[in-house]
């Protein structure tokens, strides 16, 4: 119904969100639902992971949230680390260790600007927080605040070892509710604005990789997903945590998903260097759609150069291409020399990376993998679905693009009793959507090239 941009904004120096806007632009679609003239039962708001909102004590924002990828967490690890050893806090969360996890953020915040921290009433995530302004209800729904790496997914709840460890106001942390409760109704305010009336707030699924892994039209046993967008969150559902040395050393996540079960999975950094590669050219005066970029990719010629994603530089921004290139000499490589051929490498990375984690997800897990299913915005890429299953070897299923909304529709259904269990939301999925299918190619071409990529980090 409706669309908007949206990203980072500048604020006083610092990367933050402007949530304002964002709250507008959402009342603008739900008043065009609105004018539909349909009755419309509940809505619900789910978002990025990691990412708050400080609140006082009668509801207010301190300040715009701060994004992820703003700088203050750019040594968050080692300060982090010496309040609490990173095995201990992997033991208690079992959360992949990335510096732009809540974590950090909230201790740089204790460090940097303890006032608004010490006079925070609460605490919200950012999908919660939405849902808070369109109920009034200040609850944190488990699957985002398993996100958070202050949240022990064994005893399903926050982790007050770690919040006493970290002198963190206890008092800031709200209840956690589990995926699907009903917040209650929409303010009378919010629903005489927008033209709804009767309509409910319901706490779906409000991680955007919870709501899209409900949505995976998976079915029997052995297959993984891949959410793809901005990151490629790939994983497999299993029915408790797995923390392990094992995959602490894998640098695994384990985050909730509905009904309780547990996301397994790894944060990759995904389209977004290909996004920051846009970015870059598009400052340069060259404008490209993704379809000419993929277009012209498809004509470079295949597994030249590769990079290693996980390398740290890829995480910030400041011309993405340079980085690529300077990768590549760094690792006696080719040198991309074209906008295809920087394209090309990036994609071809991004499939060698799902096989890499494919195999250490069948390693810890114990479970084989024949089907990888992949959803999201990312999955319109046709070239890198076909060059995922290549370099897995493993029949790659796509679809549906929209999963994380049509999961949050469906988590909805099942709180108010349309569905009766989520197998019965993902029949639903694979009887609405015709999925297409992509058979590896090309296989000892992509054996050679995937020995290649295991090596890179050794010539660094």
């Amino acid at each position: 119904m409706h669309r908007f941009p949206n990203g980072g904004v500048d604020i006083d120096g610092s990367l933050r969100w402007d949530i304002g806007r964002i709250f507008d632009e959402l009342k603008s679609g739900l008043r065009l639902v609105a004018r539909r003239k349909i009755q419309i039962e509940s809505i619900s708001c789910d978002s990025w992971g990691v990412d708050y909102v400080l609140l006082d004590d009668e509801g207010g924002m301190h300040a715009p949230p701060y994004h992820y990828r703003a700088s203050r967490t750019n040594d968050a690890f080692e300060k982090a680390f010496r309040v609490v050893p990173a095995d201990a806090i992997f033991s208690e969360t079992g959360i992949q260790f990335m510096p732009i996890n809540t974590l950090y953020q909230l201790h740089a915040d204790l460090s940097d600007r303890p006032s608004p921290l010490k006079a925070t009433g609460a605490f919200l995530m950012i999908g919660d927080y939405f849902n808070f302004l369109l109920s009034g209800v200040s609850k944190a729904e488990e699957s985002l605040a398993s996100t958070s790496q202050l949240y022990n997914p064994r005893l399903r709840c926050w982790s007050a070892s770690l919040i006493q460890d970290f002198e963190f106001p206890p008092r800031i942390f709200p209840d956690v509710v589990p995926s699907g409760t009903v917040l209650g109704p929409l303010l009378p305010a919010i629903a005489e604005e927008v033209g709804l009336v009767q309509t409910i707030v319901v706490a779906s699924c409000s991680h955007d990789t919870g709501a899209a892994v409900a949505a995976v039209p998976g079915s029997a046993d052995g297959w993984a997903y891949l959410s793809s967008g901005t990151w490629s969150l790939l994983g497999v559902e299993v029915s408790r945590p797995i923390i392990t040395q094992k995959s602490r050393a894998y640098n695994f996540t384990n985050e909730i998903g509905y009904g309780g079960s547990i996301r397994f999975l790894k944060n990759i950094v995904g389209l977004w260097v290909l996004q920051e590669c846009r970015r870059a050219w598009a400052n340069e005066g060259n404008e490209y759609s993704y379809d000419e970029l993929t277009r012209i990719a498809g004509m470079a010629s295949p597994l030249q150069s590769m990079v290693d994603l996980t390398d740290q530089r890829f995480m910030k921004s400041e011309n993405m291409p340079r980085k690529i290139i300077d990768y590549c000499r760094e690792t006696n490589q080719p040198i991309p020399a074209s906008t295809g051929e920087i394209v090309r490498c990036v994609l071809e990375s991004l499939a060698l990376s799902y096989r890499r984690t494919l195999e250490q997800l069948e390693d810890a897990t114990g479970q084989p993998i024949a089907t990888l299913h992949i959803v999201g915005g990312g999955s319109k890429n046709r070239l890198l679905n076909q060059l995922s299953a290549n370099a897995t070897g493993r029949s790659v299923v796509v679809g549906p693009v929209e999963c994380t909304g049509i999961g949050n529709v469906l988590v909805q259904a099942l709180a108010l009793g349309h569905l009766p269990k989520l197998q019965a939301a993902r029949s639903i999925v694979r009887s609405s959507f015709t999925p297409e299918r992509f058979e590896p190619l090309d296989g000892d071409l992509w054996r050679e090239a995937y020995r290649k990529f295991d090596q890179l980090s050794q010539h660094l």
